[in-house]
């Protein structure tokens, strides 16, 4: 069974599912838990606090433990929930870190006999292959074949704590040229959090700033919400701003925005004189439909071939 997860740094989207990359760790059950993964003989389950961002997510075991609940709940979406299942994954990374820490990272999951109880109910899974592919350009496999002709074109992915570019020629990924910037949602979240607070004495939180970016009513007097809008604004200037520093210059090259920075940034982005001509993907799952479809060519070949996969792309 082919399971494909996108480890944001905000989220863990899979084809199904999207929940907040957070996890808290227990040394005995906790009583009033929801849901409960015992493995190695500690329990964790999931919280909306947000793990600290990490370049290289292998460094422990957090971001395997929020693996094995994005397994389960794609498991249960589709109705396979059982234990002694064989899993192939398929998973991704920013693209200026693809070559650096690729086979790391797959080798993070690649993994026999994890044995782990999820709400008392004993789970065996083999981690059969473990393909791993750049993030941003998963995202446009989907449509793919109408940006062959485009000769240059920049993906450009906002995320929870960081803005990545990837350079496509008529369609295929330049490694070569991909660019970050450690500037994303959660750092601008963080610092209009903290200005609200300050000027008007108002405690807010992630979600308040979504729903005023998103156009949705709060609760919230006007004069802070303007102030939300007009810091998320000049925040996403800022951002392309920098990102022409890098050399990525969307006056000159047409680009197309993902993630779910993006998306809160949409009016900014296309309102911008800095930007000439965007494109959107709103769906916050496209990396993980992306990484889909790309295993599924990958297992053809593997199968028509009739050899083993090598567990990288």
């Amino acid at each position: 069974m082919l399971i494909a997860i996108d480890h944001g740094n905000y989220a863990v989207k899979t084809n199904n599912t999207i929940f907040i990359s957070g996890i808290t760790e227990y040394p005995v059950k906790p009583p009033l838990a929801l849901d409960i993964i015992e493995f190695e003989g500690s329990f964790w389950t999931l919280t909306g606090s947000r793990i600290t961002y990490q370049r290289n997510k292998t460094r422990d075991n957090r971001f395997f433990i929020l693996t094995l609940f994005a397994i389960v709940k794609e498991l249960m979406e589709i109705g396979e929930l059982s234990s002694g299942i064989d899993i192939d994954l398929a998973v991704g990374l920013p693209p200026e870190h693809f070559s650096m820490l690729r086979e790391a990272f797959t080798n993070y999951f690649k993994r026999n006999n994890v044995k782990f109880i999820y709400n008392d109910e004993p789970i065996n899974l083999n981690i059969r292959n473990v393909f791993t592919y750049p993030q941003a350009y998963a995202a446009i496999v989907p449509q793919s074949r109408r940006l062959e002709d485009i000769p240059r074109l920049f993906i450009v992915d906002i995320g929870g704590y960081t803005s990545d570019v990837l350079l496509l020629r008529n369609g295929k990924p330049d490694l070569l040229f991909c660019r970050s910037l450690e500037m994303g949602i959660i750092d601008m979240n963080n610092a209009i959090i903290g200005k609200i607070n300050a000027r008007y004495d108002i405690k807010i939180e992630d979600d308040h700033i979504a729903e005023i970016l998103q156009g949705k009513n709060t609760l919230l007097p006007d004069h802070a919400a303007i102030a939300v809008y007009e810091m998320a604004k000049a925040y996403a200037n800022d951002i392309i701003d920098k990102l022409r520093e890098l050399q990525v210059d969307l006056r000159a090259n047409p680009s197309v925005f993902i993630g779910g920075g993006a998306a809160l940034f949409r009016r900014y982005i296309e309102n911008s004189d800095m930007v000439v001509k965007s494109d959107f993907i709103p769906d916050l799952r496209a990396n993980a439909i992306g990484y889909t479809m790309l295993a599924q060519s990958q297992l053809r070949k593997i199968n028509s071939d009739g050899v083993a996969a090598n567990g990288n792309t």
